[in-house]
């Protein structure tokens, strides 16, 4: 039996700083060229050449504006602003790559579904179906804000309008148009057959839709469709929608146990167990020796900015602000903060020893630092042990992260033949994650049942959340 392979998407976003903050004023870092289409096109065409799977593209629709009472520390620190939309990036890249996919992420709560319909659409023709969407249903009480709302929109009623969402996406991808409806016949001077296009007329609680789609069948018709997930609503969600899920812990029997219960959800959902590929974030730091994996550590740890973790957690409180030896729990109570916020502090943690933690880089269960070899051994055993399919590789530095990744530990994971030699060309995204021939979402899959007309007109069953335990949210 051959070994499981590894999938690799690089973890990116139009903006300075997204996740390792700080490392933007390295010198060799090349996070200030963002604007600039050079970057993503150099970008493409190095993942390219380390046959990445795709390049993912993290979004938000919002500043992070609570901690310290306003948006200056992440402003300050280029903390997720100034942003771009990610979406636009993507036909640029895929002009100069064959194969490389591409996956960006957008909300479900504010835009209305049918422009985005066409949008996903014209991407997957322009990328010849190397395109994913990332499903969030967004988080930030300023993104909120920014379309209209006095505060955040209920976290369960966002995942019951995105549920209507997909499904009037469902009826304009998979059923508005028929496979043949595209017959581009010169002599009789018709390139549409009007009678296999259809009106969705979707009524529903949230969206009122008429159609028809106004774009002709794509490669993948749906794009592939990811989440990150972990709350009984969420993953319920995900049980129905998704094929590729952000999961996470801080065990391997946490990992286990969530993979475990995104699997019971897709069964509960009338999927099969194995319908969902399981990716993490993964933090890889490698180096040819241990002397410059040391420096190359001490050169990342000396310019974390823990303000700008702070902020991008949304903390209530500024650790800096407090003594080191006074336990977290009694700044929160003292300061009558949401308990909620607890979750961020394990039981009796001090403030010093906090700061330390958002000092760290290997923050997560998901973090290797070594030789080529060192690295190879461990992302086996998150292949094998810990039973994922992929990871999303977090980025220290612009280029080097994904260069290293490259020409260090791409060869020592294709020598166990845990990494493809090459793509095979012109598979469509979803292909390259379920094998030849799977272009187009599978028959058990929900979406599916919009390829017949006569179901246009049934409204989809609400979702219901089971009583599986669940894990913690990640998702936007």
């Amino acid at each position: 039996m051959n070994p499981k392979q590894l999938h690799v998407n690089l973890f990116e976003m139009n903006c300075v700083s997204h996740i390792t903050h700080g490392l933007w004023v390295h010198p060799d870092n090349n996070r200030h060229r963002f604007n600039d289409l050079d970057y993503w096109t150099e970008l493409a065409q190095l993942l390219e050449h380390g046959c990445f799977d795709a390049v993912f593209l993290a979004d938000v629709i919002g500043t992070y504006d609570l901690f310290r009472g306003g948006p200056q520390t992440s402003l300050r620190e280029a903390m997720q602003i100034p942003s771009n939309d990610p979406l636009l990036l993507i036909p640029a890249m895929a002009a100069v790559t064959r194969n490389l996919g591409f996956g960006a992420t957008f909300s479900t709560t504010y835009e209305p579904p049918f422009a985005f319909a066409r949008r996903m659409s014209t991407l997957d023709h322009l990328t010849k179906g190397r395109v994913g969407w990332n499903i969030v249903t967004s988080y930030l009480p300023n993104a909120a804000r920014n379309f209209g709302h006095l505060d955040q929109i209920n976290h369960d009623h966002r995942y019951e309008i995105a549920d209507e969402y997909l499904d009037v996406l469902y009826k304009l991808w998979e059923g508005s148009w028929d496979d043949d409806a595209v017959i581009q016949d010169r002599q009789r001077r018709i390139y549409t057959d009007p009678e296999k296009v259809r009106y969705i007329d979707h009524v529903g609680e949230h969206f009122q839709v008429a159609g028809p789609h106004l774009c002709q069948p794509s490669r993948q018709r749906t794009p592939v469709l990811f989440q990150a997930t972990g709350s009984p609503a969420g993953t319920t969600f995900a049980g129905r929608h998704a094929e590729v899920v952000f999961t996470g812990g801080a065990s391997h029997e946490t990992v286990r146990r969530n993979i475990a219960t995104m699997r019971a959800q897709a069964v509960a959902q009338g999927r099969s167990a194995n319908s969902i590929k399981f990716v993490v974030m993964a933090s890889v730091i490698v180096a040819r020796t241990e002397d410059q994996l040391a420096r190359k550590l001490e050169d990342y740890r000396r310019l974390i900015s823990v303000e700008g973790s702070m902020a991008h957690f949304q903390l209530p409180i500024d650790l800096l602000a407090h003594p080191r030896e006074e336990l977290v729990s009694s700044v929160l109570n003292r300061e009558k903060i949401d308990s909620l916020f607890l979750d961020y502090f394990p039981p009796n943690e001090t403030i010093g020893q906090a700061l330390d933690r958002l000092s760290r880089l290997d923050q997560g269960y998901f973090f290797v630092a070594g030789t080529p070899r060192e690295v190879a051994d461990r992302i086996e055993q998150w292949l094998d042990v810990d039973g994922i399919d992929g990871i999303n590789l977090r980025q220290f530095l612009s280029f080097e992260t994904a260069r290293d990744f490259i020409e260090l530990v791409v060869p020592e994971l294709r020598r166990r033949g845990r990494y493809r030699e090459s793509y095979n060309d012109g598979e469509t995204l979803r292909e390259r994650l379920f094998g030849e021939g799977q272009a187009r979402l599978p028959a058990e899959h929900f979406g599916t049942r919009y390829r017949d007309p006569a179901n246009l007109r049934i409204a989809a069953e609400p979702l219901r959340s089971t009583s599986l335990s669940q894990p913690v949210e990640q998702g936007h």
